[in-house]
């Protein structure tokens, strides 16, 4: 980290024509790079957790429950519940028909 040896305001390094060179925001100065120092960055990325349900195989381990189906009229379907909307708002239920296969929501 450097600071500006006018007013001691921390430089940002700052891209330029003839290369990267440190630049005061307070001075609105530029000094030069030296070749000794090096800038990295280094880059986080946030992981997003999903459930995403493509197989058959994968509904046998959803809970059932005993709901109508809109589609078939199978009265048992698989659920899963998830967070959809902000968090001081109910999740969202998801159901999957156990005869058909249809899927749809339950705002409850």
């Amino acid at each position: 980290m450097r600071t500006c040896p006018k007013c001691g305001n921390i430089l940002i390094p700052k891209r330029t024509k003839k290369g990267i060179v440190f630049y005061c925001k307070k001075c609105d100065k530029n000094y030069s790079f030296e070749d000794d120092i090096k800038i990295t960055t280094k880059v986080k990325k946030e992981s997003e957790e999903a459930i995403l349900i493509t197989k058959k195989e994968s509904e046998k381990n959803l809970p059932k429950t005993k709901v109508i189906c809109p589609k078939c009229g199978n009265e048992e379907a698989y659920y899963y519940v998830q967070q959809t909307r902000s968090a001081d708002e109910p999740p969202t239920v998801f159901y999957i028909c156990t005869k058909c296969n249809y899927s749809w929501r339950g705002y409850e």
